[in-house]
């Protein structure tokens, strides 16, 4: 028996109610009608989310694993690649595209802040042999809580032929991110994060100049051909290629549904005041971000924790006292952060309440402040 908590995490966020009712139905096959119309609709929704025209495929996979499926679908061995990195997914990316043997270029900001888009400028202006095939970068670091600019990196290759891999994990369907109109080449993310459903599907698109890098790609591929899940949605093959994950695709396609409702433009603007009522919440409790506030994230708000304070004290109370699950930071600010999710689906309140238990939290183990202070400004962000 599991209590129900409120998930403020990066990912898994909350799902909303028509969608867990879609995943308690009996399974249905794979190869019928009922099920092939509804991935249809998915694979036609999803390019309204991913903006693009380009086909939209799904995989039984974590956002590690489309990562992974677009080096090995993009490149041959020993192909350069300048990997981007502001935090931990970003030396993940990096370190994928070593272990396939390419030759991998790290550009690695100091955690806590962007990669400036002038800075990789220089890298590609000095690479004159144009060595780099492509540049990776992570549009939203949860470990960081810090967001890159996708579309001033975007110009730098949209008209070159080099490539734009863009890991949109976390930020896919909470910020805007304009596949065609920006010129990103391939754009990856998962299915338990702003797309408001379970773990355990994955989603890439690719532009018609990474379909040519694919068909002179030599690393080894089977099951993450991306060609196989392309012509399946175009009808030209078996469709899907493998068994999908048949409850996740139709509660998949339920979840981007509502998004849709609401409006993609409605969507950003709610993330973005909710991070801001994060951070006035912060502030009024006289702590601070890991970045500064204007490089701060829309998805996930990451605080320092007050001197003196055992934050996986307080992190570990907010979950066992108050049902309200936050998170830690990650390898090198392990014990240095606490990171406050506002994705997918949620609403005002349960922000309101999840400062509310990190209020009662910090009192317990002896921060002094106002009582409410943090409420007050979070609400009044709202209003």
């Amino acid at each position: 028996m599991f209590d129900e908590k409120l998930l403020m995490t990066p990912g898994p966020t909350m799902i909303p109610t028509r969608v867990l009712e879609i995943m308690r139905r009996q399974i249905i096959h794979h190869r019928t009608d009922n099920y092939e119309r509804s991935f249809d609709e998915l694979c036609e929704n999803l390019k309204l989310v991913f903006q693009t025209k380009s086909t939209v495929m799904t995989f039984v996979s974590s956002g590690t694993g489309v990562m992974e499926a677009a080096v090995v679908n993009l490149f041959s061995p020993g192909d350069k690649v300048l990997a981007v990195s502001i935090g931990a997914f970003g030396d993940r990316f990096s370190e994928i595209a070593q272990v396939f043997g390419l030759d991998v270029q790290k550009f690695a900001v100091p955690w806590g802040e962007p990669a400036a888009p002038e800075a990789v400028r220089e890298i590609l202006d000095a690479d004159r042999e144009h060595k780099i095939k492509a540049v990776l970068i992570t549009h939203n670091e949860t470990s960081t809580g810090v967001t890159n600019d996708i579309k001033a990196v975007a110009a730098l290759t949209k008209d070159t032929d080099r490539l734009l891999v863009v890991d949109a994990i976390s930020s896919l369907g909470a910020l805007d991110l304009k596949m065609d109109e920006w010129g990103i080449d391939v754009v990856v993310t998962c299915s338990q994060k702003a797309l408001m459903n379970a773990p355990g599907l994955g989603f890439a698109a690719a532009s018609e100049k990474a379909w040519a890098a694919y068909e002179k790609a030599k690393l080894p591929k089977f099951y993450w051909d991306f060609k196989k899940y392309r012509n399946g949605i175009l009808k030209q093959s078996e469709n899907p290629p493998y068994t999908p994950a048949i409850s996740l695709v139709l509660a998949q396609n339920e979840a981007v549904k509502i998004l849709l409702e609401e409006g993609l433009e409605t969507v950003y603007a709610r993330h973005k005041q909710a991070a801001l009522a994060a951070q006035a919440g912060v502030a009024a409790l006289g702590l601070s971000l890991l970045p500064e506030q204007k490089n701060s994230s829309f998805v996930i708000t990451a605080v320092r924790p007050p001197e003196g304070i055992e934050i996986g004290k307080i992190i570990k109370d907010m979950n066992v006292s108050y049902d309200v699950m936050v998170v830690g930071g990650q390898k090198s600010l392990k014990g240095k952060l606490l990171r406050i999710g506002h994705c997918g689906y949620f609403n005002r309140f349960d922000l309101i309440k999840t400062f509310a238990a990190l209020e009662m939290s910090l009192q317990k183990a002896g921060y002094r402040f106002e009582p409410g202070v943090s409420l007050a400004a979070v609400q009044k962000a709202f209003i």
